[in-house]
């Protein structure tokens, strides 16, 4: 969520509105981005859109094309599959450090993703959601405590929360997090450990069918 307080340069706004139309599915894999075209949808000069693209490709959610356009990365199956494995690495690791490492403040932040997640699952709003659920895994990452894990997870972010979109089982999702929000609260390693293997399973199961 971004601060209305703080200051937005226009690219990374222009940047914003693309990434999350992207991985929420409003823009479909294959579509064209065309700079004139963008900015003229968004009331902005072709310069933020450029740089924008320019991101958007560094993140992995867009294809460069020639003369000034671009389009949504389609994501292959090797490429889906490639995520999978490092998210699964990723998260066994964040995981458990956030058992060992969790504190009070930082459980109430996830809890609130939770809830939110909860909410918009039960109300049947799947780009809420979606967003929430994985706002949640970021939280996850935060009381893990580990500055290059941190480091690591925005360098993937964009495409993280691409594949962690790739389901419609909103309230199975949820409820999963909720088993899992339970166990860190307990500081139960082993449930946690258990939870997140099928919690990883039922994920790659669900991107395939969706």
């Amino acid at each position: 969520m971004t601060d209305p307080q703080r200051f937005e340069p226009e690219s990374a706004r222009v940047a914003r509105r693309l990434r999350d139309d992207i991985v929420d599915g409003a823009r479909v894999p294959g579509s064209r981005l065309v700079e004139r075209e963008l900015a003229a949808e968004l009331g902005v000069s072709r310069i933020p859109v450029r740089d924008a693209l320019r991101q958007l490709v560094a993140e992995g959610l867009v294809t460069p094309r020639p003369r000034s356009w671009a389009v949504v990365r389609e994501f292959t199956a090797a490429d889906v599959a490639d995520l999978h494995e490092v998210r699964a690495a990723f998260e066994r690791l964040a995981f458990r450090l956030a058992v060992e490492r969790r504190t009070r403040e930082g459980l109430q932040r996830l809890r609130a993703a939770l809830d939110d997640e909860l909410r918009a699952a039960e109300a049947g709003d799947g780009v809420a959601a979606r967003r929430a659920a994985a706002d949640f895994h970021e939280v996850v990452t935060s009381l893990a405590a580990n500055e290059l894990l941190t480091e690591l997870q925005g360098t993937l972010r964009s495409r993280m929360r691409w594949l962690l979109a790739q389901h419609d089982d909103l309230i199975g999702i949820a409820r999963e997090h909720e088993a899992l929000y339970d166990a860190i609260a307990d500081r139960d390693a082993e449930r946690v450990d258990g939870l997140v293997e099928a919690h990883l399973g039922h994920g790659y199961t669900r991107s395939q069918d969706a």
